[in-house]
């Protein structure tokens, strides 16, 4: 079979979608070798193709044909290429497919990691909602499948877009293969070194914006324990402004470190170096960082709401994401526990088992072979 994939995040993003595009198409491309895989991206960033996926023997490149126009060519211009290049079936890694990929006989199916803008709409600029709309209910309706990656996300999409439920499968993300191996003392002695990370720590990753409150978690690191200090790993956006005048306001400067430009392959370290893993998100799709922290062993606390409690499992404490005393009293309790710690850990671990990546190509494969008998 030849699969196809929008590959324009996993050809230029180092986080997030771009991970689970990259991720995604690499495990199955090496647990499904007799396939033939191809990323169709407009654009590539030249550090990106370094990485382990594009020297494959069964994963191809594509992109625009010479002096063709890049602009419109993921979204129609790509149907030319697909059919020339005899796709079986198309995969929208991120919320859309190219417009009229129905009519071109190609099985296509789409990823819906959240409907946050639909959800949480102050969160961002008119403009991107339209599109983001757009292009996703679209993808919704004329895909052959849709996958969603939680339960969450599903639900999401039969109430606001009004699709059957039986049209979607839920599949769980995994996360990168390097959080699932803890490192030696030395290992984590030189990452410790190298950032000037403290003994005891609390960490929080993921881009600094309004909708994962980390505000949340300023607002309650007085009532913490001041040997812990908070350790947040993420990119800035304008709303770091108002994180850091709050930092300012309650004289935590010598307890709070921000680390930008973290390589990807010093993350799992430090996750390994931290007390407890913090997120207290008002909406997320899924929650990668939360599977990254239990496969480190880290204890995680998160924030109820959304679909969280899904990618924590039982064990993970969960509080309101509104109510700074409920988070510091949970934080507060996994660090004065060692009893609950080693539970938290073990538990937790054994959850995210579930996410582990043959059982998550599986059950992608499976979804692949049901959509081409439809």
């Amino acid at each position: 079979m030849n699969i196809g994939f929008d590959g324009k995040r996993a050809a230029n993003n180092l986080t997030g979608l771009g991970n689970y595009s990259r991720s995604l198409i690499e495990h199955v491309a090496k647990q499904f070798p007799t396939n033939q895989y191809f990323i169709y991206t407009p654009k590539v960033k030249e550090n990106i193709l370094t990485l382990p996926l594009f020297s494959k023997a069964n994963v191809y490149l594509k992109q625009p044909d010479k002096g063709k126009s890049k602009l419109f060519w993921r979204s129609s211009g790509i149907k030319k290429q697909l059919i020339e290049d005899k796709i079986d079936l198309f995969h929208g890694l991120s919320h859309e497919i190219p417009l009229g990929i129905q009519h071109i006989g190609i099985k296509s199916i789409v990823t819906m990691h959240d409907l946050i803008f639909l959800r949480k709409p102050h969160y961002y600029k008119l403009i991107d909602r339209l599109i983001y709309k757009f292009k996703s209910k679209y993808a919704c309706d004329k895909s052959d499948r849709i996958i969603a990656i939680s339960e969450k996300t599903k639900e999401d999409i039969v109430e606001l877009y009004n699709i059957n439920p039986s049209k979607i499968d839920v599949i769980y993300q995994s996360c990168d293969d390097s959080f699932k191996t803890l490192s030696s003392t030395f290992e984590k002695e030189k990452i410790k070194k190298k950032y000037k990370l403290p003994d005891k720590f609390i960490l929080n990753v993921g881009t600094i914006e309004a909708r994962k409150n980390l505000l949340l978690v300023i607002k309650a690191l007085p009532k913490i324990n001041d040997d812990f200090k908070l350790v947040v790993v993420g990119k800035e956006t304008t709303y770091t402004a108002l994180v850091k005048r709050e930092i300012e306001n309650l004289g935590l400067q010598h307890r709070v470190i921000f680390l930008k430009n973290v390589p990807f392959n010093d993350l799992p370290l430090i996750y390994q170096l931290a007390s407890v893993f913090v997120l207290p998100s008002y909406y997320e799709g899924f929650g990668i960082p939360i599977i990254e922290a239990l496969y480190s062993n880290i204890p995680v606390v998160a924030a109820t709401g959304s679909c969280l409690e899904e990618a924590g499992g039982p064990n993970s404490i969960y509080v309101s994401p509104d109510s700074e005393i409920d988070l510091a009293n949970a934080i507060n309790k996994v660090l004065t526990d060692e009893k609950l710690q080693d539970t938290m850990k073990q538990k937790g671990y054994e959850y995210v088992q579930k996410f582990d990546n043959e059982i998550v190509n599986q059950q992608l494969m499976d979804c692949y072979l049901k959509t081409m008998k439809q």
